[in-house]
């Protein structure tokens, strides 16, 4: 039997409310959010998010709605301001603090929805209605036959509510745990009197407690407040007793007073506080596989554990690399404080920006939090790089060492075993002899994939310079990069990259030495030698110059103007020209493109496949003057 007693009107005027719902949200996950807000707001334990064919439900097992209580009607009463006093500030059971301020987040579903069903129950009185952006000049909505209310998980509830988007333009995640991920990033204030409960199909997951794999992927984390303080058991660093890194910190709650203007325009002091937690994970790989997914890496800002910002990064960072490596959720109850202007967007994706507050707390993440964050993944990634290094270094004298020995067992065990095999097997004739010998040297072919390995490991060019030369040897640089020669095949002391250099705590010339000049593997280093007058009185350049002369590397000269390269030199070989003027450099055409065409072959003679000449002289172009 229909309502007939029933009759829904919507306070708002038709037109707006056909903008309002899709202009509010940007994205599905931020809809669900301020439902489950409302859900959390009505005292629910419970609140299910059940993905259909046709239909997104979001249902609770909360205190409901009565129409003959005034309930609907004032659910009605889109963008009436439902916290004006402090009385408002929690929900009916007095155990919450009320998340919805502005009375418009009941809208949030039409962003998703031409049609929305409203299903409740309140000690079991149901009322049901169609809410619609289609609204006609009487604001009427279309009463549910009682017969068409139906709940999916909270039927034998006495109270309850139920949001039915019908016809979805958008879809969820594939699967539960991805919507999960996805949901906890805006919403995190669940625990064991607040439930979110994840349904597609046969799927079912149920968040309970603050998802603590997160903590688990970080190398370091600063906590704030006694109230995340828990966040530390879950948090493990390695290297946590390396001198003078302290890679957990648990602080007090961040406290900064401040002075401001109440609606009612009266002066007063507050104490704004910043409780919660801020880290650095230790890797981003294969991080954000789906576009749909949330980010990451974010700083978010909470109020009264609802979403009001999700991401400052671009507020408080720097463009630091490490800065990628960011997360965090931070608390800040104050912007949400009633007898205060309502600093929070409509979309409850940002706050105003000029507000007092907003800035107190993006100062404080940019010059004191964020900053020590980035530090102690620095601190971290330094440690696993040296650690790195060191085992390259260690398994590369390793197998220069078993090469060696295996080489030196060969030439004992081939040359006895061939003169043992050729008296045994001719009396007077020593016929057969190659046949002999090329079988033991059958013996010799597994040694050749250890001497693969060895000369696998080693830097494939080297780029000999003085530092007075650098900007050249940084030009040389970039050009091999642009064809795409790894850093790992690059060795240059000069280079602003760690990769490039040598392992921390070797010496150059040592390096040389150990894997070029003493080495059983006849592996070569290609060298390029940047030249000049400079370079000539430098003693360890030179130095470099007679390793790379020992090793009989093949080598291109790049020569800077007013310096004629000498032996040991190929001098015989054309080289290259340019003229420096303080850290400017300058070629003729001719002499680009002979720097082009010398780094093209260089890359050929490495095992790369070099990029055309014009698409190199395009990118020289970039770092010289031509003259």
């Amino acid at each position: 039997m229909k309502e007939v007693n029933h009759e829904y009107k919507i306070n708002i005027e038709p037109g707006i409310l056909g903008l309002l719902g899709p202009s509010l949200y940007t994205n599905i996950y931020y809809v669900l959010a301020e439902l489950v807000a409302n859900a959390y707001d009505a005292d629910a334990k419970n609140v299910y998010i059940i993905e259909k064919k046709d239909s997104i439900i979001v249902e609770d097992d909360g205190i409901g709605m009565s129409y003959n209580s005034g309930d609907i009607k004032k659910y009605l009463d889109v963008a009436l301001e439902t916290r004006t006093t402090k009385e408002d500030e929690l929900t009916q059971s007095g155990k919450r603090k009320r998340m919805g301020r502005k009375g418009i987040g009941k809208l949030a579903a039409l962003s998703v929805s031409e049609n929305v069903l409203v299903m409740t129950k309140k000690n079991n009185e149901k009322s049901g209605f169609i809410l619609t952006k289609h609204v006609g000049e009487d604001h009427k909505l279309v009463a549910l036959d009682q017969k068409d209310i139906i709940f999916q998980k909270i039927e034998n509830y006495h109270s309850g509510t139920s949001i039915v988007m019908t016809k979805p333009h958008y879809g969820l995640h594939k699967t539960v745990s991805a919507m999960k991920n996805n949901l906890l990033k805006i919403f995190p204030l669940v625990n064991k009197n607040f439930k979110i409960h994840i349904i597609k199909g046969s799927e079912e997951i149920v968040i309970e407690s603050f998802e603590t794999e997160i903590i688990k992927q970080l190398c370091g984390l600063i906590i704030l407040g006694k109230e995340f303080s828990n966040l530390a058991k879950y948090f493990h660093n390695e290297h946590a007793n390396k001198k003078d890194i302290k890679f957990l910190s648990n602080y007090n709650t961040i406290t900064i007073p401040l002075q401001l203007t109440t609606k009612a325009g009266k002066e007063k002091k507050y104490d704004l506080e910043i409780k919660g937690w801020i880290g650095a994970y230790r890797s981003t790989k294969d991080r954000k596989n789906d576009p749909n997914d949330f980010p990451d890496n974010f700083i978010s800002l909470l109020s009264n554990g609802k979403l009001g910002d999700y991401n400052i990064m671009d507020q408080v960072g720097r463009n630091k690399l490490q800065e990628v490596y960011v997360v965090g959720q931070l608390h800040v109850d104050l912007f949400e404080e009633t007898e205060l202007p309502d600093m929070a967007l409509s979309n409850r994706q940002g706050y105003k920006t000029d507000d007092p507050r907003y800035e107190s707390v993006i100062k404080y993440v940019r010059n004191n939090l964020l900053p020590e964050i980035v530090n102690i993944r620095t601190s971290w990634s330094k440690i696993e790089k040296d650690k790195k290094n060191k085992f390259k270094i260690e398994r590369q004298e390793k197998d220069e060492e078993e090469l060696k020995q295996k080489l030196d067992q060969f030439k004992s065990d081939a040359s006895t075993k061939a003169t043992e095999k050729i008296f045994k097997k001719f009396d007077k004739v020593p016929t057969g002899i190659k046949e002999i010998i090329a079988g033991e040297m059958n013996e010799f072919l597994p040694i050749l994939g250890l001497k693969s390995r060895v000369d696998e490991q080693k830097k494939k060019i080297l780029i000999c310079h003085t530092q007075k030369d650098k900007s050249l040897a940084d030009i040389i640089y970039k050009m091999l990069s642009f064809n795409k020669i790894s850093d790992e095949d690059i060795l240059y002391t000069s280079s602003d990259y760690e990769e490039c250099r040598p392992p921390d705590g070797t010496n150059l010339l040592d390096y040389l030495r150990k894997f070029f000049v003493n080495s059983y593997s006849n592996k070569k280093i290609y060298v390029i030698y940047v030249t000049s007058e400079d370079m000539a009185k430098s003693w360890f350049a030179v130095t470099e110059v007679g390793a790379g002369w020992i090793t009989r590397s093949n080598q291109k000269i790049f020569n800077i103007e007013g310096y004629k390269p000498q032996e040991p030199l190929d001098v015989k070989s054309e080289w290259q020209t340019s003229k420096k003027s303080g850290e400017d450099i300058s070629m003729t055409t001719k002499e680009s493109d002979k720097f082009v065409v010398k780094i093209i072959n260089i890359c050929k003679s490495v095992g790369y496949t070099p990029k055309t000449k014009k698409k190199n002289l395009d990118e020289l172009k970039r770092y010289i003057n031509l003259a």
